[in-house]
């Protein structure tokens, strides 16, 4: 039986995202070189608000570690 391998950026679409100014689904992610952050690594993700209208982006970290 072989295990399911996904890129970061796969397991990232499709993930609820919620902070104090927006919630809605991650629909598209990249990863960002340009952005440090220590011990984790810089991801722009686009995502589809659950109220309003238009895309929003932010830019998340993710631990690999």
């Amino acid at each position: 039986m072989s295990a399911n391998v996904y890129t970061i950026e796969e397991a990232l679409k499709g993930t609820f995202y919620r902070s104090k100014t927006l919630t809605g689904t991650i629909e598209y992610a990249e990863k960002r070189d340009d952005v440090f952050y220590s011990d984790a690594e810089a991801y722009l993700v686009t995502i589809r608000p659950d109220y309003g209208i238009g895309y929003k982006y932010r830019t998340i970290a993710v631990r690999t570690n």
